[in-house]
């Protein structure tokens, strides 16, 4: 007593942040880091929620000596936003990294094999702030209004 096409399932559409220039848990390609031109790497973005009205990005150094170094800051992207191009001349606001400098600043750990985070967050608002936001002005902002969030990490070493 199975009848046919009752029921409509569509295909769940997992929020994910991918690249075409490394796998997660894969090498960084050295032209993205200070060993290259430290330009920011392509990303391709899938399966934003439907509720989200605006997406973030940090990057992040976890094995950093002295503790998280950020990397890279980026908020109110655009929720239909599915590509960055390699080195990609941002529209969209960017924040300080630990280094001081605003936008991206390639990898260039300083001994061993350092994990970067690349964590894509989906909002629930378009955020307020400053160019001169660091990464903890961003997360304390972004608290209670991430929907969803996914993330691909990195690896570089110079060795």
């Amino acid at each position: 007593m199975v009848q046919k096409n009752i029921i409509q399932l569509k295909p769940v559409q997992i929020f994910e942040l991918s690249s075409p220039a490394f796998e997660n848990n894969d090498t960084i390609p050295s032209q993205y880091t200070c060993d290259g031109n430290s330009t920011s790497p392509p990303l391709t973005i899938s399966g934003v929620p439907q509720t989200a009205k605006s997406l973030a990005l940090t990057v992040v150094d976890v094995n950093a000596p002295r503790g998280p170094f950020t990397h890279w800051v980026v908020w109110n992207i655009p929720v239909n936003k599915t590509v960055f191009t390699g080195g990609e001349n941002m529209s969209f606001p960017q924040g300080m990294t630990s280094a001081g400098t605003i936008g991206y600043k390639g990898p260039c750990p300083p001994s061993g094999i350092h994990r970067y985070f690349f964590t894509l967050y989906a909002l629930d608002i378009v955020l307020n702030l400053d160019q001169n936001a660091t990464r903890s002005d961003l997360e304390q902002t972004m608290t209670g209004h991430i929907i969803n969030e996914t993330l691909l990490i990195g690896t570089y070493s110079r060795s």
